[in-house]
């Protein structure tokens, strides 16, 4: 199979789909990988890294749309790229379609077989390769978080650590999985008092026992929302619904109960946001005011640290693109359920049912397409 690697064009994107390893062990597997010349140099990885890996350079993003049988990407596709999809070709990245119809209804419209990391799955339950970027995310947000509080950049002119004889920042963290784990873990390692919400009283067991009680752990319900929210100086956003829509469970008139130069940094910006008041922003431009609150809502959060970033989603995403590229997408997807239910789009329909019920479209189970003999020549 010959496996395409565009450079991202996303905004201060700077994450590459396939490390000049990956590349390697794909060809080691009788594939060929065609990779956009600087693809990797956002992340230290130079062309002749690829080269050595047996790699060929293309020149363009178009010819690695119009050559590839497979695409392997990190961000969802922007308006540009989709058009350059055709029927029949795979395509493997982050794609977060629950609150993005043109993107939807694009990935419609191309025929393509669209594959979400978001959404594969494991045996355990957990989302394995959505995790290593929840991991970055989660670390890095109280990292920025810290910065937004500065007065200069429009906030309290809080340290989160605080100084003795003046007290550490507040942060409340709304979520106990992954990314919320990670954050806390940096916020206590900063100094700050933390607060987790989350509805599992599972989760809030296991975050007491893994912090050894250094974390308050609280039963997350609309009123204990609004009550801790008041509090904090700093939340962090770290709520995940599968393939869905983030829940709103903070809105503009608990926004407006806040303390003026509070931060929001809302992790799940790219399942819409957490907030009534969350809209994607961007690396170039990361905040905005909403009632005198500072909004951190860059979607691809990630990408500021880049080589971390890329390196950590490769480990996770090979054995699926070995699957995938050494059986064709219908025999991977009929040999492994976690790897189906990563199907979103395919030929024409949404396979995902969070993502068909956030746009009201029809829903296509991906079991349907793996035994369509019409669907062969596009395995």
């Amino acid at each position: 199979m010959l496996l395409g690697v565009p450079r991202e064009i996303k905004d201060n994107e700077f994450r590459v789909g396939m490390t000049p390893a990956v590349a390697a062990e794909l060809i080691h597997h009788g594939h060929s990988v065609l990779v956009e010349n600087s693809a990797g140099l956002g992340s230290g990885l130079t062309d002749d890294e690829y080269r050595e890996a047996g790699a060929t350079i293309a020149n363009t993003a178009g010819e690695i749309f119009e050559r590839a049988e497979m695409v392997v990407k990190v961000k969802e596709p922007q308006a540009a790229e989709r058009k350059m999809l055709r029927s029949g070709q795979t395509l493997f990245t982050y794609l977060h379609l629950a609150p993005d119809l043109p993107q939807t209804e694009d990935l419609i419209k191309s025929g393509a077989v669209c594959i979400a990391y978001e959404t594969v799955t494991s045996a355990s339950g957990g989302l394995p390769l959505l995790a290593p970027m929840s991991e970055v995310a989660g670390r890095l947000a109280p990292q920025v978080g810290a910065h937004a509080l500065e007065k200069a950049a429009g906030g309290r002119g809080i340290l989160l650590g605080g100084v003795p004889g003046a007290p550490a920042a507040d942060v409340l963290i709304i979520g106990g999985g992954v990314s919320g784990t990670h954050a806390a873990t940096i916020a206590l390692g900063m100094g700050a008092h933390v607060t987790i919400l989350d509805r599992s009283l599972e989760a809030l067991r296991r975050l007491s026992e893994h912090f050894e009680g250094r974390v308050q752990t609280i039963f997350s319900t609309r009123a204990a929302i609004r009550d801790w929210v008041k509090k904090a100086d700093l939340i962090i956003g770290a709520v995940l619904v599968p393939g869905a829509s983030a829940p709103k469970l903070i809105t503009r008139e608990m926004l407006s109960t806040m303390k003026p130069g509070a931060v929001l940094v809302d992790i799940a910006i790219d399942q819409g946001g957490c907030a009534e008041t969350s809209k994607p922003t961007t690396h170039s431009n990361p905040t905005y005011v909403v009632d005198g609150v500072v909004h951190y809502c860059v979607a691809n959060m990630p990408g500021a640290v880049a080589r971390t970033s890329t390196f950590a989603l490769n480990n996770a995403t090979l054995p699926f693109t070995l699957a995938l590229a050494d059986k064709g997408w219908r025999k991977a997807m009929s040999d492994d359920p976690h790897l189906r239910a990563g199907l979103n789009v395919c030929a024409g329909h949404v396979t995902c049912e969070p993502v068909a019920a956030a746009h009201g479209l029809p829903y296509r189970p991906a079991e349907s397409f793996l035994s369509d003999a019409r669907l062969a020549h596009a395995s």
